[in-house]
């Protein structure tokens, strides 16, 4: 088999081959795992999966608290050698919509949190086997049984054109559709043979989503062994730092907003970092800059993909961030990207429009939604993103939001993002969010949620003659709402869609311009 043409485990059958007493990952609170001892154990889970009568193609789920994460690790290897298909899923969705996805997947076995065994009671024939990692009880399998005696390693024959995963989307704005994966699309590269490094990589995203899931074997491609912490603390990430001296780490906008709050990260010393690759949501051009001071010789990049584009995606040249602030980057080859209008035809250089990428190999697919994959997966090979965006003369591109984050001010558009990057200007904003609030004469105007630093006060009419400082007179908000928090989900992407609810319900209005309700200032507190 050449290297093009792998199984996702094949990376670590190689590693645990040559370096089997390398520590290939870490859970912060939980303990190490040995390359060798990850290879083996996985197989013997393979093995007790076949003996439940899993067969190839089938789903196996994985239902774990990120404090299960070697449990995660061990038993997403352990699904692939045995064949079935990997389901990662969200622990941290409402019981409706945890037990949706796994009536969606119908899958053979759910491997389970014993914190989280009484969700999956209830489902529906035919109903899955159910196996629990912690104390197991109910007449259920417990994690420990389901270990076959027999390490030795295990493949049921599977082609690189299988299915192996399916990755459900966050939902910010719609239900999570589960994004069909193949081990021949799960990655650029799905297999290398690197010299071991024993560098360390360090991040805190959960592993159901598709940044967590890339950490399970990306830094193991590159030689690296990886450190999680299963709950994102600033003061721990600090310590970690000096510990591990990590080269490289993940980190999401909200963990950057919170590093820069806290005091103790300018007395750490960040110098080993070399990469800090940044995704999942949209950050502000300035925050970004300002954590760049912090690491000024890390390659600072706010990488942008999606489930959906799995391949391609966009990273930022070391020392470009300050040439080109508010970029997402350059796409990677062999990965392609257009900007299109409306007709899906090619708009000029700097001109907003809709993204599509075109990814290396083979397109991904909704799994059992053939409609949904249409609309987004079009037959001619490019990815339709829902993303607006423009590109610069040097190539390099600027995300302006989601297509539905446009906000149509009496006839004129506005992007939320121009609004939120203007409001991250001002000294006291922390976080911002920017959706469009019903109107009944403009059909829409421009609504801000804002988190306030600690200890800042600011008055709303301030925050919006600031905007109009820096934007169209149309563009600036003329609804500010202070809030100590914004709803997110489990990657840290913001949830509008949770905001423009409140707005369509709340029958209290919000601070104005002139004419309204009197302004309010805020202090935030804890």
């Amino acid at each position: 088999m050449s290297p093009s043409a792998r199984l996702i485990p094949d990376q670590l059958r190689w590693a645990a081959e040559h370096h089997p007493d390398e520590i290939g990952f870490t859970v912060v609170g939980a303990g190490d795992l040995t390359l060798g001892d990850w290879h083996a154990r996985s197989s013997r889970v393979a093995r007790g999966l076949v003996g439940l009568g899993v067969r190839p193609g089938d789903r196996v789920a994985l239902a774990l608290t990120p404090q299960d994460g070697l449990a995660f690790v061990v038993g997403y290897a352990a699904a692939h050698k045995a064949g079935a298909v990997a389901v990662p899923v969200n622990v941290r969705l409402s019981p409706r919509e945890f037990v949706g996805i796994l009536r969606h997947c119908e899958p053979a076995v759910v491997v389970v949190s014993d914190s989280l065994r009484h969700l999956v009671t209830d489902l529906a024939e035919p109903r899955p086997t159910i196996v629990t990692v912690g104390a197991a009880g109910g007449g259920e399998l417990g994690w420990e049984s389901l270990l076959d005696e027999d390490a030795a390693d295990l493949q049921v024959p599977r082609d690189p054109e299988d299915l192996a995963e399916i990755l459900y989307t966050s939902g910010t704005t719609r239900t999570p559709k589960g994004v069909a994966v193949r081990h021949c699309n799960s990655a650029l590269f799905v297999y290398a043979e690197p010299a071991w490094s024993g560098r360390v990589w360090v991040h805190a995203s959960p592993m159901f989503t598709m940044s967590g899931l890339t950490f399970v074997y990306q830094p193991m491609r590159m030689g690296m062994r990886t450190v999680y912490q299963p709950k994102f603390d600033t003061r721990q990430f600090h310590q970690l730092v000096r510990d591990y001296q990590p080269q490289a780490c993940f980190l999401v906008p909200a963990m950057i907003e919170l590093l820069l709050a806290d005091e103790e990260t300018k007395a750490v010393d960040l110098s080993c970092i070399e990469l800090v690759s940044i995704g999942s949501a949209p950050i502000a051009p300035s925050t970004l800059t300002e954590f760049q001071q912090l690491v000024p010789q890390a390659a600072v990049s706010n990488s942008y993909s999606m489930t959906e584009a799995g391949t391609a995606y966009f990273v930022m040249p070391k020392g470009e961030l300050a040439n080109h602030p508010g970029s997402v980057g350059q796409p990677v080859p062999p990965a392609e990207v257009r900007i299109v209008d409306d007709n899906g035809a090619d708009v000029p250089t700097g001109t907003v429009g809709h993204v599509q990428v075109k990814p290396a190999g083979r397109m991904r697919e909704y799994y059992r939604e053939p409609d949904a994959s249409k609309e987004v997966f079009a037959a001619d090979g490019w990815l339709r993103t829902g993303d607006l965006g423009r590109f610069d003369d040097d190539g390099f591109l600027y995300i302006a939001g989601r297509a539905k984050d446009v906000i149509i001010r009496g006839g004129l558009k506005v992007h939320a993002s121009d609004v939120e990057a203007a409001l991250y200007e001002h000294d006291a904003v922390q976080e911002a969010a920017v959706v469009g609030a019903p109107h009944r004469v403009l059909g829409e105007d421009v609504a801000a949620f804002v988190v306030l630093r600690d200890g800042a006060q600011c008055e709303a009419t301030e925050l919006i003659d600031f905007c109009r400082q820096r934007l169209a007179d149309y563009m600036a908000p003329r609804r500010i709402h202070f809030r100590e928090a914004l709803p997110r989900n489990a990657t840290g992407k913001v949830l509008k869609r949770d905001l423009v609810a409140e707005l369509a319900e709340s029958a209290q209005p919000a601070a104005t311009a002139g004419g309204g309700p009197s302004t309010r200032s805020a202090t935030r507190a804890r």
